[in-house]
């Protein structure tokens, strides 16, 4: 078996709670939880051959109070960026926490996450936001935490793309 740490990171009440909720137990709460700190949750899936264990870190959102701690970041094999379409200003604390990311974890896999679909007629970003952040197009995600569009999908190809990441690691060592 082999185990995974992934962290959700983005602005606060982008969705991250609910997407992990969604993935892990397969419901959404209307009601809006804070996440202080850190939640962790886990998941096992099967990939291929290989059972992996999610280790699925729910950091709490960036705002003007709360800067991300590079420490919550320490061991992360892979990260989900979340943004909300009803809310453009939430790029830029994806784009913040994406420096940061390459300054502290470089190599990381990461996937960002276009999050509320559900509301697409409310989304207002701007394609030229998106296209700033550096993500090539099918390591973007437009999900739905409550819908649960497109939620499995982009946890299992980041745990996919991790585990590809790690055999050639392995490999390399080897030689």
């Amino acid at each position: 078996m082999i185990s995974s740490k992934i962290c959700l990171v983005g602005a606060f009440a982008v969705g991250k709670t609910s997407l992990i909720k969604q993935f892990v137990e397969s419901i959404f709460d209307e009601k809006y939880h804070t996440t202080i700190g850190v939640k962790i949750d886990k998941k096992m899936v099967s990939l291929e051959e290989n059972e992996v264990q999610l280790i699925i870190w729910d950091i709490e959102g960036v705002d003007i109070f709360t800067d991300l701690k590079p420490s919550y970041l320490r061991g992360a094999d892979g990260l989900l960026f979340v943004i909300d379409g009803t809310r453009p200003q939430t790029v830029e604390a994806v784009d913040a926490i994406c420096q940061m990311v390459d300054k502290h974890i470089p190599g990381s896999q990461k996937l960002l996450l276009i999050n509320k679909c559900d509301l697409r007629e409310e989304w207002s970003l701007d394609k030229n936001q998106i296209d700033h952040l550096d993500f090539d197009k099918e390591r973007i995600f437009e999900t739905s935490a409550k819908s649960g569009e497109n939620v499995e999908r982009a946890f299992r190809t980041l745990a996919y793309e991790i585990l590809n990441s790690k055999h050639k690691s392995v490999s390399k060592d080897s030689k």
